[in-house]
């Protein structure tokens, strides 16, 4: 719980040191879901262990463009707008069967989460202010989860996460400059 408020924290301040709390917190996390064979979970860790090494090499790039406390930010492209819209449904589509297949209680809810979480993170690695919205749905539908599974601390660490993710956008909107990245 604790690296996970640091993480979100260093998200807030766009800081690279999020990418490496990231790391050890996926790792971690990657490990006990497999122990508990909760496999969603553990591939999402997985993701997260992947896009933490790309988040880190891109925002090193990027934060060379912008003055000390200045956020980097990209304007979201209509086509990965699109194509994020197209993996969502593809997402949920194929992930809520597979999911009840594996017995999962709350097939559809734990597949629009991570599903979300999965496009939100490549949204956060190229710095787009909007990613912020997607981390509130997901954060309110994992929220939901972990109440319904009973992980209460769980949800007290989501529902953070949630309030983080309004802060975090209203800070990235007041403190952000755009860069030209390439699509």
């Amino acid at each position: 719980m604790l690296t996970g408020v640091a993480y979100a924290v260093l998200e807030i301040l766009q800081k690279n040191a999020m990418w490496v709390v990231g790391l050890l917190t996926a790792s971690a996390c990657a490990f006990s879901f497999a122990v508990q064979h909760v496999w969603a979970s553990m591939g999402l860790n997985i993701y997260y262990l992947v896009m933490s090494v790309v988040g880190l090499i891109q925002w090193r790039k990027d934060g060379q463009q912008v003055g000390e406390g200045e956020i980097h930010l990209a304007a979201l492209p209509k086509k990965v707008l699109l194509l994020s819209i197209l993996l969502l449904a593809v997402g949920i589509g194929v992930m809520t069967p597979v999911l009840k297949a594996a017995g999962g209680a709350y097939a559809p809810l734990d597949a629009v989460a991570v599903t979300i979480s999965v496009i939100a993170t490549w949204w956060l690695t190229r710095s787009y202010l909007e990613q912020w919205f997607l981390w509130m749905v997901a954060d309110v539908f994992t929220t939901t989860l972990c109440i319904l599974t009973g992980q209460y601390w769980m949800a007290l660490l989501y529902l953070c996460y949630i309030g983080s993710a309004v802060y975090g956008y209203f800070h990235w909107k007041k403190r952000g400059k755009y860069l030209t990245l390439p699509g």
